[in-house]
């Protein structure tokens, strides 16, 4: 059988013979226990509180070289990591927010227990409406 890449081994001068043919598998069947919606809260909000505290150090530098210079280029820099701080802040409340919904979410399925009842009459109207006087009856108070 011919190989697919002969074509190019051969144009590359190379032996096929040493190159690995691997193949992963992938699962398909992705369970929800494979999620770690914990680790990867603490991973993204560590993340967010590095950029935000890097942006600080970057606007307090870049603030310093503005008063310094005082070229109009440098405030708009500094505006710009202004508003990009200001961004990272608004992620990590977003963050805050989703996983309290997440929270709710699950704590909310596992106490729920939806249950239906549906009664179904067979018999004839005139059957249903002694029935239904009959339960009338039933329901009056004593005196």
């Amino acid at each position: 059988m011919k190989d697919k890449f002969e074509n190019l081994s051969n144009a590359f001068d190379v032996d096929s013979s040493i190159v690995k043919k691997e193949t992963a598998e992938i699962s398909k069947d992705i369970k929800s226990d494979d999620f770690d919606v914990t680790k990867d809260y603490e991973y993204t909000r560590g993340n967010l509180y590095s950029i935000i505290e890097k942006g600080q150090e970057a606007l307090d530098s870049a603030l310093e070289l503005a008063i310094d210079g005082g070229q109009p280029r440098a405030y708009e820099v500094v505006g710009q990591l202004i508003k990009n701080v200001a961004d990272a802040t608004d992620k990590l409340l977003d963050l805050q927010k989703k996983l309290k919904d997440l929270d709710d979410d699950n704590s909310s399925r596992k106490g729920t227990t939806n249950v239906t009842n549906n009664a179904v009459f067979f018999g004839s109207t005139d059957e249903l409406s002694k029935f239904l006087k009959k339960q009338k009856g039933n329901d009056l108070p004593d005196k």
